[in-house]
């Protein structure tokens, strides 16, 4: 009886653990998105098509494999860096719409996603 019930709370556990996991470890798109929306930088970037700045596309391939991918685009999001436009123009890149490291996570785990 002792061995049924211990085997049943493992089951439980490793149910729970597996079926939360996916959104734990998952990027939540929609978010992502919104945030991307709020916060304007989808005037500027697209998911596959260059605009004013790279696609989120070519920002996933130009970051593939970095160590520093993450925290170079969360440092590139929420500092207003100087960017460089067509013919020598500079800009101050936007900063996201938020300070919730969660959000800020999510949605450069969605761009690297690309």
């Amino acid at each position: 009886m002792k061995n049924h019930i211990i085997a049943s709370a493992l089951l439980t556990i490793s149910t729970t653990f597996f079926m939360a996991a996916p959104s734990i470890a998952g990027v939540d798109a929609d978010a992502a998105k919104d945030l991307a929306k709020s916060s304007g930088c989808l005037k500027c970037h697209a998911v596959d098509k260059t605009k004013v700045g790279p696609s989120y596309k070519n920002v996933a391939i130009k970051y593939k494999g970095k160590a520093d991918a993450e925290d170079s685009i969360t440092k590139f999001i929420t500092t207003g860096p100087k960017v460089k436009m067509g013919e020598g123009m500079e800009l101050t890149h936007e900063i996201i719409g938020t300070s919730d490291k969660g959000e800020i996570k999510n949605l450069v785990d969605w761009i690297l996603s690309q």
